[in-house]
């Protein structure tokens, strides 16, 4: 994967990557940053965890790479932590850039201070079981939105954009085109025109 272009790509609004992408790749708006100051970007390492079970979850961060992503699907069973300090620890200390879950966490505060980007549901403190059925690094759906293995994930604080990986050049270009209209458009704006009048709205 060209290191360059997940740099770039995660350098855009997600608001901007979905409307680049033809309104594509948006997951679920419960999805949000523990913390709203926290951003993420890179590969995908789908996950899919049986309801209240973290094992999957323990070995994704010994077998994700630095710069991954780990994007978890919990079989829509919310009530769990499935994530927390201790495992934050050990995958910052991987290298692993992030966690995005269609679930909750624990350790809100901890895992906060360490600076650990983590994008989730909601807070739950109630702990989890540890059989391991599941799936590891094979495709997932999350939402609407099916996620490879590889596909690029942004998140920042509106929410979580899955960019499949075959569409990065594509979407830089329509998002750098995108900024820069959007620009130009504010530029009116602040002249003195009004939305009515550029977009041609009555």
């Amino acid at each position: 994967m060209n290191q360059e272009l997940i740099r770039q790509i995660s350098a855009f609004p997600t608001a901007t990557l979905h409307e680049a992408m033809g309104k594509y790749g948006a997951l679920p708006s419960s999805i949000k940053p523990i913390s709203p100051e926290m951003r993420v970007g890179g590969t995908a390492v789908p996950v899919h965890t049986m309801p209240g079970d973290n094992m999957l979850l323990h070995r994704a961060i010994a077998r994700a790479s630095a710069g991954d992503i780990i994007i978890a699907h919990v079989s829509d069973f919310w009530e769990a932590g499935y994530w927390g300090e201790i495992m934050a620890v050990a995958a910052q200390a991987r290298g692993i850039a992030g966690l995005v879950i269609d679930g909750c966490v624990r350790d809100a505060d901890p895992i906060t201070a360490l600076g650990f980007p983590v994008f989730a549901r909601g807070l739950c403190i109630r702990g989890t079981t540890k059989f391991g059925s599941g799936t590891l690094n094979q495709p997932i759906t999350i939402g609407q939105v099916p996620i490879h293995p590889g596909d690029i994930v942004v998140g920042d604080r509106d929410g979580v954009v899955i960019v499949p990986a075959g569409r990065l050049t594509e979407t830089i270009e329509k998002a750098q085109a995108r900024e820069a209209k959007e620009a130009q458009v504010m530029a009116r704006l602040r002249a003195g025109e009004t939305t009515l009048d550029i977009y041609g709205w009555q």
